[in-house]
């Protein structure tokens, strides 16, 4: 596993108040359900296409996007993003370098300066033979993954960043993919009918997300609605809650937080623990992780959430060998 950093459970008391965040899955469940929404209406388009070719690919078919198959409303959207990159790359699209350059023109076109570490991250999965595979975070905090098999390194890379390219250039140009006032409504709405009712604490919880990242896109709310579904996951939410922290604190705290080193430590260290009170849970956890991500991947799904988890379970494990 490669090495990546949150703030220790023990120091997440961010003062108290009347309003609690609830830390109810049907709102992350909905998190996830909005992001993937214009990708799946996209993913059913390329069903249909493949349904009518003799090989089809695995899981959501991007591939044959780049490669200037599949067709509808979303397909022009791609083929739209194509013109504004250089010449060259409509006519063969070397879909790492074009990945590259669109995020560094974005970064610049927003006003920001372009870090000087890639922008763009791939992680290859240590493999001694293939199919290899290679994941692809964006910033904004999206990632992909290799969706074909692949013989080769290079081509699981150009696989994982041929998914990327097509979904940075959907969420640039569909205004689908932006989070306005009709987004947030539309997504509420949405949330109530998934959840059964009413907007409880964690339905306002995801109004106040939603509103703080307004005028992005849904691949930029990508690493704050990841932060807070593994904050779901790993019970923080509901440890933050009984020290009556409010939504509002607790989303102002974390809006802006990056998953690093520290983050997956101490989350990794939450389920060393968990393990020691119920011994083969971790392992569980993670023969699940691992299942989903997987299907997942194939499918040509967002996983940032799903590896997240599983990168957090593999290093409580190394951990609990290590007798950390």
């Amino acid at each position: 596993m490669m090495g990546r950093s949150s703030t220790p459970e023990s120091s997440m008391a961010l003062g108290g108040s009347k309003e609690h965040l609830s830390s109810g899955s049907g709102v992350h469940n909905n998190l996830n359900h909005n992001h993937n929404h214009s990708h799946h209406k996209y993913h059913s388009h390329q069903v249909k296409h493949k349904q009518q070719s003799q090989q089809p690919s695995p899981g959501c078919s991007s591939g044959s996007v780049v490669g200037g198959g599949g067709g509808g409303h979303s397909n022009n959207a791609f083929v739209q993003g194509l013109q504004f990159l250089p010449p060259a790359y409509n006519n063969r699209v070397n879909v790492v370098e074009a990945l590259q350059e669109f995020w560094t023109n974005k970064l610049v076109k927003d006003g920001q300066e372009p870090s000087t570490e890639a922008c763009v991250i791939y992680e290859s999965v240590p493999s001694q033979n293939p199919p290899y595979t290679c994941y692809v975070t964006l910033p904004g905090g999206s990632c992909f993954g290799t969706f074909q098999k692949c013989m080769t390194k290079a081509d699981a890379r150009r696989s994982a960043c041929k998914l990327a390219l097509m979904n940075s250039l959907y969420n640039e140009h569909h205004p689908a993919r932006c989070i306005t006032d009709s987004f947030i409504s539309q997504a509420i709405q949405d949330a109530k009918q998934s959840s059964g009712g009413g907007e409880d604490e964690g339905i306002a919880a995801f109004r106040l997300m939603l509103e703080t990242s307004k005028g992005k896109s849904m691949l930029h709310f990508q690493e704050m609605m990841t932060v807070f579904q593994l904050l779901h996951w790993n019970g923080s939410l509901r440890a933050m809650r009984e020290r009556n922290c409010s939504r509002q604190e607790v989303i102002e705290h974390y809006s802006s937080r990056k998953i690093d080193d520290t983050m997956r430590r101490q989350m990794s260290l939450d389920w060393v623990a968990r393990e020691q009170l119920q011994p083969g849970t971790t392992l569980l956890e993670l023969s699940e992780a691992e299942r989903e991500l997987d299907e997942c991947r194939s499918m040509g799904r967002e996983l940032r959430f799903l590896k997240e988890k599983r990168d957090i379970l593999l290093l409580a494990q190394n951990q609990l060998h290590s007798g950390a």
